[in-house]
């Protein structure tokens, strides 16, 4: 398999096929996993396919995925970058909170550092709380406490998540950023015009929730497209999202052995221009 890459950086090359730890924690990405020793597994056989990107947080579990992949993977190979991101906490019953105050921020921000046994996070994604939500609030004050981590040296670089267009100027009129982090699949492309922003300015664009929403008979013409093409639909599904754009990524997540091969087999196929052309119409 070959695994293309995205260099956004001097220091930071990643595979744009990569791969989300999310779904390493329990139920609701909440608690630990039914089988920790497969999850060790699958973060270990990820990296010994060419992986070279895993997207985690310390919110997910909350600390569990983390914690996993320290034990898995740590010491780190050099080529190994773990994108993480900051900006939420978890409720006791499981929900999603946003957190986004300085304290909580830097709380985050240590809290990523020791669970992965780090001294230094490669890139951290601020999460915005309208997440996904495509509100143009401001992300100024939460976006300048991450810069001043990072010019302490805790941080190389910052992304951003679940934000919009007026978000990443007003983001990058403050410091760099390398990444951007939105809902986008092919059938939800409200944030066409951020895919396109990031290929312009070389930010990666890493599509999160890559297979959902589809209606049935969006299913119907993604499996139709697969069968023709001897591959799974969430192989082209993501496929589609690789051809998209020359800096898109993608992180599907699993806890699977034969799901984790299956998904990184979709970097090796290449969609004809007829199967383009049909699933753009979707």
């Amino acid at each position: 398999m070959t695994n293309p890459t995205i260099t956004l950086a001097e220091d930071l090359t990643l595979t744009r096929m990569g791969y989300g730890a999310m779904q390493l924690a329990g139920p609701g990405v909440f608690g630990p996993p039914k089988d920790r020793a497969q999850a060790i597994a699958v973060l270990r056989a990820a990296v010994d396919l060419g992986v070279t990107h895993i997207d985690t947080s310390d919110f997910y579990g909350p600390e569990v995925v983390n914690e996993l992949i320290k034990e898995a993977l740590h010491p780190y190979p050099a080529e190994l970058h773990l994108v993480t991101k900051v900006g939420a906490r978890r409720g006791d019953d499981a929900s999603w909170i946003p957190a986004l105050a300085p304290d909580e921020l830097r709380q985050q921000v240590h809290g990523n550092l020791d669970r992965l046994g780090l001294d230094v996070l490669d890139v951290v994604n601020l999460r915005s709380s309208a997440h996904a939500g495509h509100n143009d609030e401001s992300i100024a004050e939460p976006f300048s406490t991450l810069v001043e981590l990072q010019q302490q040296g805790l941080i190389k670089h910052l992304g951003l998540s679940g934000v919009t267009i007026t978000q990443i100027r007003e983001a990058q009129a403050i410091a760099p950023i390398v990444t951007i982090q939105n809902l986008y699949n092919l059938v939800n492309r409200e944030d066409d015009d951020v895919v396109d922003y990031a290929a312009e300015h070389n930010l990666a664009f890493a599509s999160f929730f890559p297979l959902g929403g589809f209606t049935p008979l969006q299913s119907e013409t993604l499996t139709k497209v697969a069968a023709r093409l001897d591959a799974t639909p969430y192989q082209v599904a993501l496929a589609w999202l690789l051809q998209r754009s020359t800096t898109s990524v993608v992180i599907p997540g699993t806890s699977s052995l034969t799901h984790l091969r299956e998904n990184l087999a979709a970097r090796d196929l290449t969609l004809p221009a007829d199967a383009i052309t049909e699933l753009d119409a979707v």
